[in-house]
């Protein structure tokens, strides 16, 4: 399974939208909280070419974007493939 990561903040409807998807794919995540700021949304920003909003989404260190993004991936079929990986 690949490594799966995602910048959350709290109560952030998007973050729990992608997280429950990332979850009845059985997929394991590596959910990073940046609500407080610092060194781990910075790190975010500079992974994600700028981007800030939440969630950000990388599988095995590429960028799918935000939840809409995950979303997309999904309904293309795409997703199942990259979760395959």
């Amino acid at each position: 399974m690949p490594k799966i990561q995602v910048y959350t903040k709290q109560f952030c409807p998007y973050c729990h939208r992608a997280l429950a998807l990332l979850d009845a794919k059985g997929a394991t995540v590596q959910e990073t909280d940046i609500s407080m700021g610092g060194p781990d949304r910075a790190e975010m920003i500079a992974r994600a070419n700028g981007r800030t909003t939440v969630p950000q989404i990388f599988i095995d260190d590429r960028h799918i974007g935000g939840s809409d993004d995950l979303a997309a991936l999904d309904r293309s079929g795409q997703l199942d493939a990259l979760l395959a990986a």
